[in-house]
């Protein structure tokens, strides 16, 4: 798979985890263009996320659902920095842990727990499914949440089942700062200097069309889509792009929703469609 995808320029959309998709990239020789979306903090009010620890501490959760690596690494540095790291690994140690796909289980071995299971799908749909299988009457269940996601139809599934569900929001975006990153990566696609956008989370589709509803861009963010290969890591993206009325050029094969299978389709699809160029 070496440089692949040379003379291609590949626009990324991605926040967390910007640096490493940005270096697989160009490792197969793209030419990448970075747009930020956001950036994430911390809660701006620690106080709940710091009850929620001590909670957990105090009276150890039966079940943990982490729905995001960033969110156990936000409430990992706020035990930390309240001296209560060590105390809060240890209450997690009995409990089963469950996963919204690989990430948050990176971020577990990152405090040497692991997953006792993780979705087949990294999505919601996919937790409630997991999850449904299981007897919860009664049991602690710890929730994880991210924001900018309408989270009721999973909390009231959980309670549903009997589950005694304590939910935390550890992190927030600021997407504000970014709107002029977007603005100009939308002008590159609808301008013909973009080959391929690759779309990680299904976020990224929602500020692209917020952004551009904001300042005017939305009938040039739809003709940047009708001429750029659009990629998609799963379908939890494809979803929001369908809702939204776009398409999906390329997805990874055989449910493989990560970054070098999402990265093998682009160059495949890529080589299809366009000539190899320098630009």
């Amino acid at each position: 798979m070496a440089e692949r995808l040379n003379g291609y320029r590949i626009l990324i959309l991605e926040t967390r985890e910007e640096a490493q998709f940005s270096k697989l990239l160009a490792e197969q020789g793209a030419e990448v263009v970075q747009c930020p979306m956001f950036t994430i903090q911390d809660a701006p009010d620690p106080a709940p996320v710091e009850a929620w620890i001590r909670r957990t501490i105090d009276k150890p959760l039966d079940d943990l659902v982490l729905m995001t690596g960033e969110g156990l690494r936000r409430i990992m540095k706020l035990a930390r920095a309240r001296g209560l790291d060590g105390a809060f690994v240890a209450s997690l140690a009995g409990s089963r842990k469950f996963t919204r796909g690989p990430k948050p289980g990176k971020a577990l071995r990152e405090v040497g727990l692991e997953a006792q299971q993780t979705t087949g799908k990294p999505t919601t749909e996919g937790v409630m499914e997991m999850l449904g299988k299981l007897d919860l009457k009664g049991r602690r269940l710890g929730l994880q949440l991210y924001p900018d996601k309408d989270h009721g139809a999973l909390i009231g599934a959980l309670a549903a089942q009997g589950a005694e569900v304590d939910a935390v929001l550890p992190y927030a975006y600021d997407s504000k700062a970014a709107d002029a990153n977007i603005v100009t990566a939308i002008d590159d696609m609808a301008a013909g200097r973009i080959d391929a956008v690759a779309l990680t989370n299904l976020g990224q589709v929602r500020r692209l069309i917020e952004a551009a509803k904001a300042h005017g861009s939305e009938a040039k963010l739809r003709a940047g889509f009708d001429r750029t290969l659009i990629a998609s890591v799963g379908p939890a993206v494809s979803g929001e792009l369908a809702a939204n009325g776009l398409r999906t050029d390329v997805s990874p094969a055989d449910e493989a929703y990560f970054m070098r299978p999402l990265i093998s389709a682009m160059a495949a699809a890529l080589a299809e469609k366009l000539p190899r160029q320098g630009r």
